[in-house]
């Protein structure tokens, strides 16, 4: 089935080869396996690590080493960063950063102990994490709860700069990493449940000086959008293309949080990421497609202007977020190599996008049970607010509801599910998406295979731990010989 082969074929049939025109320190770290310096391993977002001394004929014997508790004890997510033999670990609320000796059995070599006011806890959604640490340049980047973008000295946990990025008493927060690409260090928001009007942000690494923002929705100027340049599937935008999808001046607080992951095509000098769900929550108060939340967007690092957008969700009604990673491949499709992005939405939908034109190659369910779309329509219509291409065919109302009495509720992925994609043997490249849980129930790992439909998810059994690691405790396992 080939639009199978293409969207689940990601998964890296032909690895990515990206040349270093990025950070160079970034760069070099992501060539070495033996570090990890940015939160999903490399700019493609492939999350994907070459070691293999550890495998599933020896994973029996690993033994507890050394553990380490960040002595908080709220949810931990995003993971260490391991540069040379240091390991830089955070915790949710209150941040704190430790860097950890490898060498001396996870030795405290300086901690961070940000002052943060307790009362942006009530603000912030969905527990107090902090999806992780980024490094360049010898430097510790790090987005604290309250906005605050902290660059620290890797080698003394001193601080070089700091920068306010948003305002917790307006719902502004954060939980998001970030992302160091060239001479800059990109930043998100959090709030869309608060009336937030979110937007992406680069902030120059040498000083932390404002390089450039850009608003999810709004007036284009403020969104960095080129009413003749910016294209949806191929067409440009035009002018005000997000204002007039929203109801006088409910754009305000529109919402389009970007708390998840960003990728980049150093060839391109692009970035991608998405954006989450519009605000306010009741659909009923904002008629219209409201955009440009839901989308994902190809912004130009140097200047922040976007190339191109492509909404997923028009109109969201479940606050599915769009803010998964964009996974970056080069595959040969059509008969022609072409660039990838993958995405696989909390809506339930798998994406497949040429990422340098935004062509939409393919969007097909990954979870049979997804109940608020039946298809995304690919034909080719005038791109304006009536036409059907590239949208989801919204149930009726009255269909939703007897499928959601059934026991169906209308996404798939409600959490955000890290992706990971990796090569096997011969065709058998798959992508490993890992939902923590669906609508709050317990979730399976599933394997997507490149030559089965985007709607399999096959479970696949995972052996866990016989009794439960605590939270903000870290084990470092060796190896049991013999």
């Amino acid at each position: 089935m080939r639009k199978v082969a293409i969207a689940a074929g990601l998964m890296v049939s032909a690895a990515v080869v990206l040349p270093a025109f990025a950070n160079d320190s970034v760069t070099e770290i992501t060539k070495d396996p033996k570090q990890w310096g940015i939160q999903t391993g490399d700019y493609a977002n492939q999350r994907y690590s070459k070691l293999d001394e550890i495998n599933a004929s020896n994973v029996k014997k690993l033994q507890v080493a050394w553990t380490f508790s960040t002595g908080v004890l709220r949810g931990h997510e995003g993971a260490p960063l391991v540069i040379g033999n240091m390991m830089y670990v955070h915790t949710p609320f209150p941040n704190n950063v430790f860097a950890l000796n490898l060498d001396e059995g996870g030795k405290i070599v300086w901690k961070y102990e940000p002052k943060q006011d307790p009362s942006v806890i009530p603000v912030m959604c969905c527990d107090t994490v902090n999806r992780g640490l980024a490094y360049a340049d010898n430097t510790i980047f790090l987005h604290q709860a309250d906005t605050t973008v902290v660059a620290l000295d890797a080698k003394t946990g001193q601080k070089k700069w700091s920068v306010v990025n948003g305002d917790p008493k307006k719902g502004e927060t954060n939980t998001a990493t970030v992302l160091p690409v060239k001479d800059k260090v990109i930043v998100g928001i959090s709030g869309a449940e608060f009336g937030v009007r979110s937007h992406i942000t680069a902030y120059n690494i040498a000083d932390g000086k404002l390089a450039w923002r850009g608003y999810s929705v709004g007036p284009d100027e403020e969104m960095l959008i080129d009413p003749e340049k910016t294209t949806e599937l191929g067409k440009p935008v035009g002018k005000d293309s997000s204002l007039k999808t929203w109801q006088g001046d409910q754009w305000k607080i529109g919402g389009g949080s970007t708390w998840g992951w960003y990728s980049y095509d150093p060839k391109l000098n692009l970035m991608y990421y998405g954006t989450g769900n519009p605000s306010t929550w009741n659909p009923k108060q904002r008629p219209g497609d409201n955009k440009w939340s839901m989308t994902i967007f190809a912004r130009d690092v140097d200047t922040g202007k976007a190339k191109w957008v492509y909404q997923m969700t028009p109109h969201d009604e479940w606050d599915f977020d769009g803010i998964n990673e964009m996974i970056l491949t080069e595959q040969t499709v059509d008969g022609k190599k072409q660039p990838l992005l993958t995405h696989f939405d909390r809506n339930g939908f798998g994406y497949t996008l040429n990422r340098e034109t935004g062509a939409l190659l393919v969007a097909e369910k990954y979870d049979p049970v997804v109940n608020w779309a039946t298809k995304v329509d690919m034909g080719q219509g005038q791109q304006d607010l009536r036409s059907s291409a590239g949208r989801g065919q919204v149930l009726d109302r009255a269909e939703r509801r007897g499928r959601e009495l059934a026991g169906h509720l209308p996404g798939g992925a409600r959490h955000q599910g890290p992706a990971a994609c990796g090569l096997l043997a011969g065709d058998r490249a798959v992508l490993r998406a890992d939902q923590p849980r669906l609508h709050g129930l317990r979730a399976v790992p599933r394997l997507l295979h490149r030559r089965s439909a985007l709607c399999r998810r096959d479970p696949v059994d995972v052996p866990g731990p016989q009794q439960p690691w605590r939270h903000g405790q870290l084990h470092r396992l060796g190896r049991q010989e013999g």
